[in-house]
Parts: C-alpha cells; structure tokens; sequence
C-alpha cells in the first residue's frame, strides 16, 4: 500500500507539471485562454459523466471520466497558483486535514457504533465550521447559509432538508413524508380545478412543493433524489426506445401509432422487463 500511495503521489506530480507546461509559453493556446469562469461548464460536464459511469457500472469508463475530473481539478489549483492564492499543494493539505477534523469519530475519543452515528458526528462538526465562519455585517447568521447556488434544484433540496433536520425540524417517519407528498398532491389538483389552471404562478408554486417534497422523500429514505430522478429518467429512455424498436419492427412508425397502441406495447415492454 505505501509503494502505491507513493507512486499515486509521483503520478500527482506530472500531472501538475503537464498542467504547468500546458498553460506555458510552449503550451497550448486553448489551456492558456482558459479562465476560472470558462472551466465551470466543463466541471460540472465531467461531474456528470463521473455520475453516469457509476449508475452504468462501467468501470472503465468511471477509471477514464475519474481522470478528466482530476484534471479539471488540477487544472483550477494552476489559476490559483498563478496568481499566488493557492497551488495544489494547500488543497490536498486542507482536504486532508478536514476529513481529520470531521471524524472524530474514527481519529478522536468520540466513538460511533453505526452509520448514523457516524453522520451525526460528521453534521455536528459542519455546524461547528460553520458557526466559526465569519459573518458578513448587518446580517443574521442562518443555518441554511453557504449551499451552492449552482447545485441542480433536487441536491439544493436534499441539502435543506440536511440542514434543517440539525435542529430537529424533520418528520418522524417515512409515512409522515409521504403523507406531505399526497398533501402537495391535493393542493395541485385543487389549484388546475380552479379556473382550468389559468393560474400558472400558481401552479409552478405547487408543482415546486410537490417537487422539494418528494427530493426529501428520497433524503429521509437515504437515497440521493438526484441519483433516483437520473435512474427513471435513464428507464423511461430505455422503454421508450424499446417501444420505438418494436413499433418500427412491425413496419410502423410512433407518430402513426394511436396512444391506446403505444400504452399496449409500454406496458407489454413492462410486464417483460419485470419478469
């Protein structure tokens, strides 16, 4: 293990300096022109594509999108070094000593007998960073204060929920959320019966419910609603184009197709996939 750990950092290393050189002089004009806004699209990309080799069990794939992902953070830590804020170094340094300080459960006395307890343990100690942290004047502290602004909507979700379960402000039981969720559901239903919809404020307002309501629906179950919304967006594509497959086989076309013929095939398709 530590020969490995000693060839890992030896191959860190080119790589920073492959980074270094690509943003040289006798580099690549494209790595130079790069900035710290032009580099976000391609991280979230290659975050995505990390995520996809994962669901898909590819592991290949997820050896290859590991690498663009290190890449791109490497390639930040280089615009931080160039301009003297950081270099990569500091980021391996804090890393490492924040997964020390938030597992006191594992390097300090404090003991955890089983996964929620090591949890907690985890979020008391994020409360404590946070509640260091200074505060901008003229305003109060919150406990919702620092999520990403970028994350997708479902993770914002999941991580409010995260965050107000801290203090106790969270359902008993996974019944108690999806009696919220048959809540939401009224509440829609009730608002599309007045006035044929024409509210449409109205409606994203209660679809938005309906949404944040499920995503911690997901939390509380312990699953992460962004995983479980790829993963059916993944199985309806899956269907549908075994659908398509199968009308095109008989010599038909979906547009020529009416929606009683489809449902019979999807659900055909269904029962099989089940079996």
């Amino acid at each position: 293990m530590g020969r490995g750990l000693f060839l890992a950092g030896e191959k860190l290393s080119k790589l920073v300096e492959l980074m270094a050189h690509l943003r040289g002089p006798e580099g690549c004009p494209w790595d130079r022109e790069q900035n710290y806004d032009t580099l976000k699209g391609l991280m979230l990309e290659e975050a995505y594509e990390v995520v996809d080799a994962v669901s898909e069990r590819d592991f290949s794939g997820l050896e290859d999108e590991l690498g663009d992902l290190l890449f791109q953070v490497v390639f930040y830590a280089r615009l931080a070094d160039e301009e003297g804020r950081f270099d990569i170094d500091s980021v391996i340094e804090r890393v490492h000593a924040k997964l020390l300080r938030r597992h006191p459960h594992v390097f300090g006395e404090v003991g955890a007998r089983n996964a929620a307890e090591a949890l907690k343990s985890w979020l008391n100690v994020k409360a404590q960073e946070r509640a260091a942290l200074p505060q901008p004047k003229d305003s109060e502290k919150s406990l919702l204060d620092g999520i990403a602004a970028a994350l997708p909507a479902t993770l914002v979700a999941y991580e409010l929920g995260v965050r107000a379960a801290e203090v106790g402000f969270e359902w008993k039981k996974a019944e108690d959320v999806l009696d919220k969720v048959e809540e939401e559901i009224r509440e829609l239903r009730q608002e599309l019966q007045q006035a044929a919809g024409a509210n449409s404020s109205r409606l994203e307002e209660e679809i938005g419910d309906l949404f944040f309501s499920v995503a911690n629906l997901a939390r509380f179950l312990r699953s992460d609603p962004e995983t479980c919304l790829r993963k059916a967006n993944q199985k309806f594509m899956r269907r549908f184009q075994a659908m398509e497959r199968e009308v095109a086989a008989q010599g038909k076309n979906l547009r020529a197709c009416s929606l009683e013929e489809m449902e019979s095939v999807w659900n055909r398709l269904k029962s099989k996939e089940a079996r």
